[in-house]
Parts: structure tokens; C-alpha cells; sequence
């Protein structure tokens, strides 16, 4: 049976095709899916007639069925969100013909193929649902010809088959439900070897459903909503054990909140009075929050070792109050936008066995509630940290797509501050099964946003540092599904040089 080699059509009685891989939600994962699809091969009329005329039989009528449905099953790898490997196994279904002929009699010939295929998939993201795809692949089809003849025609090889192996192209366009599940539509082209010695090209139109193994989420993604204002948390000077962390936060979108530390002041053994040479770095503070006076602040005051737990405690809550006292008298900043907290010797910055790192951990610094244009302040601050409650699924560490323009703003600022540089911190709830389990999952939360910094968005890998704490720094109890979210989050702490 002879089949016709034509661009975008398929020979002979006996072709189908068949098939579209499938999708994913996700950066990187396996998945697997099916495809069903309408397929296309076009019957060589014209060489039917020759090969029967070549026989001694002219042909009066050819009857042909060019058109069947295909499915395939297949299964991939997603390396990133821009490629991915699929295989599969493909069944293509069943063409042929019916040829009258003179002397009377019939030639009736089908084709079935099958067989499988090894495809490299590139992906290009259009929007957050939305991605092109287009695929080239290696195929081993296995063909099978049935001829049976009615009257004076006698087929001489009436049931040929042939395997070899072949090439296939495609193009198609998937959408994402949920970060899970996607549908795929798409067009592919086989070139397929019958069984007689011809190839064709069998064109094939399909849809399918695909599913992103370990995806987890299953409800619709939508743009993520900013969280409702909050005030911020009274401070209760906390016990050695376990202190509580106070943070004066300014809620904005994508669940991002902004705060800074403008003040890093150094006190001598048992002092607890603004000294005269830190005043000036006190007095940029009342600046601040001069110009900004919705702005409010959390004095925090810390000591070293040197001493009694609890006369540490009370002396770092006298040097945060002697701050406090100082911006209300000299800078006439409302008593009601400071609160004074002390730390004693429970947050050390520096090994406390040594005098310089004493001095270090003998310390005040003031977190203040950012406003949008800090850099304009003289001096700029010591540290401006972005803290991006990002919604890390639970032991997973992919960065989801909503935080993108959160990330575009951090790079575009370190852009346009190229002396600046940034520590990725990343943290955890306590879900994991060991606390070193915790900690390699917050460096690899840390280390995906660093990535997406340089990659995504161009910032130098040498002006960032990735860091996991595990569950040691938490911002709420872990007895709660919220608690945990809260905790499960990357700070961006922005450094810049000293002046």
C-alpha cells in the first residue's frame, strides 16, 4: 500500500495521529496526563490507482476514511519554568480505503499505528495562567497494513506490519486552573513509516488534562489581597527563656511588610544615659518621624553579660527609656508614637567573652515604621528590611508567582543603590520533623528568592547572602494555622556602607 509524502498531509490509507503532553502549575515537579485528539492523515488517491493500474486493474471509485481519534498517556519532568521533558505511549487509531475495480472486484486496506516518544518541551510564560509551548520529539511507531481483496484482486502480502522510528513537531497553548492541574490544546505533526516502505505526516488536533505531582494546592489561584491593618503588638519585657519579638509594621500589598532600623548606638559598662557623641544619631531619628508623623517607634534596649540576668534587664529597659526620654524632650515627638522595650542580655549580637563584643551587645536600636522615600533622609539608614510573609506551602520551598513585583521592587531598588547589599533570611513554623529538617528548609526558602533576584530580575548573586534560622526566630505560636503561616516567611534585609 503506497502512502503520499506531502508537506502537511499523510499518505496512504493507513495513518492517525495522535497526541499533546501536558501540563504543569509549577516551577519544577513531575506530572503526568492524557491527551485525546482528532487526527487527520490524507489517502493517496492518486497512487492507489497507479500501484492497482500497475496490476492490470483500472479503479472505478475509491472510498477513503482519513479522519479517527487518538489518545496518548504521558508522563514529565519540568526542570524550570521554561523546560521540560515528556514521554509517552501514543495510539493513533485506524485509516483506510476501499478501491472498486475493473476487472470487478475491491481492495480494502487499513492502518493502525502506535508506538512511543521521547519529547524536549519549551515553555514560554504569557501570564500567571497563561504559557505557549512548543516540542520536538524523537518516536518509535510500530505500523500494522491489513489488505483484503474481494473478486479478481488477490493481495500478495496481506498483513504487513512495520516498527522504525521517527521524529515529531508541535505547538499548543496550556492554561492553569490551580497550581496543580492545567488543560493543554495543541497541534503536532508525525511523520510516520508504514509498513510497504512510504512515510507520511499525520497532522493531529488535541486537548488533555495534566496534573503536577506534589503541587498540593487545588483551589483556583487568584491575585493575593492585601491583610488588614494591624497595631502593633504591646511589648512585655520578656523572660530569658523565650522573649517575644515586637515589630512596628506597615501592612501593604502581596502580604509585604516594610520596616527600618535607623539607630545603632553603643553604650559604656553600666551607662544608661544618651551619651554626647550618639546624640547626633538620636537626633536623626526626631527627623524622622518629624517628617513622616504617622510614623510610630519601638526603642529597643540591650546589655551584655556582665552582671545579674535581672539587673541586665532592668538596665537595657533604663537605656531604651533614656532613648525614648531623649526624643520627647529634644525632638518633641509625642510620648505616644515610642515604646520602650527592653532585651537585657538575651539577643547578643557578639561573643560575649570578649570586651569588643560586649560593647557590641551593650546596644539600643529603634525599628520604625518605613515610609516610601527613607533614602531621601541624610543619613541613609543602616537597614531596611523588607519582610515578605511569603505562603511557602508547607515543607515546600518554591516562591510563588504573586510575589513577583514584590521582588521587582526590591531589585530595582538595589539597582538604583548599587553600594547596597542583602541578606535573604529565610524561617519556618515547627512542622518539620527535626529542628536541622527546619533549618535546611529555610535555607533553600532563603536561596529560591535569591535566585529569583538574579535570575528574574538581574541582581548581582555577590551583593546577596542567603541565611536559614529554622524555627528559632519566631513572630507567633505555632498552636495555630495562622501562627504557623506567620512564621513560615523570608525577611530582605537590606544593608547599606557605612558613611
Amino acid at each position: 500500500m503506497k502512502l503520499k509524502r506531502t508537506t502537511g498531509t499523510l499518505s496512504l490509507a493507513v495513518m492517525a495521529a495522535l497526541a499533546s503532553p501536558a501540563a504543569t502549575a509549577a516551577d519544577s515537579g513531575w506530572y503526568g496526563g492524557l491527551n485525546i485528539g482528532h487526527a487527520r492523515a490524507e489517502i493517496d488517491h492518486d497512487r492507489i490507482t497507479s500501484d492497482l493500474l500497475g496490476s492490470g486493474f483500472s479503479t472505478t471509485q475509491i472510498d477513503k476514511d482519513e479522519r479517527d481519534t487518538g489518545f496518548k498517556l504521558l508522563g514529565g519532568r519540568k526542570f524550570n519554568k521554561n523546560f521540560a521533558v515528556e514521554a509517552g505511549y501514543f495510539n493513533l487509531g485506524e485509516f483506510g480505503f476501499t478501491a472498486s475495480t475493473v476487472p470487478a472486484g475491491t481492495l480494502t486496506g487499513t492502518m493502525k499505528v502506535q508506538g512511543v516518544n521521547l519529547d524536549a518541551v519549551g515553555i514560554l510564560p504569557i501570564s500567571d495562567k497563561f504559557s505557549a509551548l512548543a516540542r520536538v520529539g524523537l518516536t518509535y511507531n510500530e505500523a500494522k497494513d491489513t489488505f483484503r481483496g474481494t473478486g479478481a484482486v488477490t493481495p500478495t502480502n496481506p498483513d504487513p506490519d512495520k516498527s522504525a522510528g521517527s521524529y515529531k513537531l508541535g505547538l499548543g497553548l496550556q492554561y492553569d486552573f490551580t497550581r496543580a492541574l492545567g488543560v493543554r490544546a495543541e497541534w503536532e505533526r508525525y511523520r510516520v513509516n508504514d509498513a510497504v516502505g512510504n512515510k507520511g505526516d499525520i497532522d493531529m488536533l488535541s486537548v488533555g488534562l495534566v496534573y503536577m505531582f506534589g503541587a498540593g494546592d487545588t483551589a483556583p489561584r487568584a491575585a493575593a489581597t492585601p491583610p488588614p491593618a494591624y497595631v502593633a503588638p504591646v511589648a512585655v519585657a520578656p523572660v530569658k527563656q523565650e522573649p517575644k519579638p515586637v515589630l512596628v509594621i506597615v501592612p501593604i500589598v502581596a502580604r509585604t511588610q516594610q520596616y527600618c532600623s535607623i539607630l545603632d548606638i553603643q553604650f559604656e559598662i553600666n551607662q544608661k544615659t544618651v551619651q554626647r557623641e550618639a546624640e547626633e544619631k538620636v537626633d536623626k531619628v526626631g527627623i524622622f518621624m518629624r517628617k513622616y508623623p504617622n510614623t510610630t517607634a519601638v526603642i529597643e534596649g540591650h546589655s551584655d553579660e556582665v552582671g545579674t540576668t535581672a539587673a541586665n534587664m532592668k538596665l537595657s529597659e533604663q537605656r531604651a527609656q533614656g532613648v525614648v526620654d531623649y526624643l520627647v524632650d529634644r525632638s518633641s515627638i509625642a510620648r505616644s508614637r515610642l515604646k520602650a522595650v527592653g532585651y537585657g542580655e538575651t539577643r547578643p549580637i557578639a561573643d560575649n567573652t570578649t570586651q569588643a563584643g560586649q560593647r557590641l551587645n551593650r546596644r539600643i536600636n529603634a525599628v520604625i515604621a518605613c515610609a516610601t522615600d527613607i533614602e531621601g533622609i541624610a543619613p541613609n539608614p543602616a537597614r531596611v528590611t523588607m519582610a515578605m510573609e511569603m505562603e511557602f506551602d508547607t515543607n515546600r520551598a518554591e516562591v510563588r508567582p504573586q510575589y513577583r513585583e514584590e521582588l521587582r521592587k526590591v531589585a530595582n531598588f538595589m539597582k538604583a543603590n548599587p553600594r547596597v547589599t542583602a541578606t535573604v533570611e529565610g524561617h519556618t513554623s515547627n512542622q518539620q520533623v527535626s529542628p536541622q529538617q527546619a533549618m535546611r528548609l529555610s535555607q533553600s526558602r532563603a536561596e529560591n528568592v535569591v535566585n529569583a533576584l538574579v535570575l528574574q530580575f538581574g541582581v548581582e548573586r555577590s551583593r546577596l547572602t542567603a541565611a536559614g534560622f529554622g524555627e528559632t526566630r519566631r513572630l507567633a505560636y505555632n498552636t495555630s494555622l495562622e501562627g504557623q503561616q506567620e512564621n513560615r516567611r523570608v525577611n530582605i534585609v537590606i544593608d547599606f556602607p557605612a558613611l
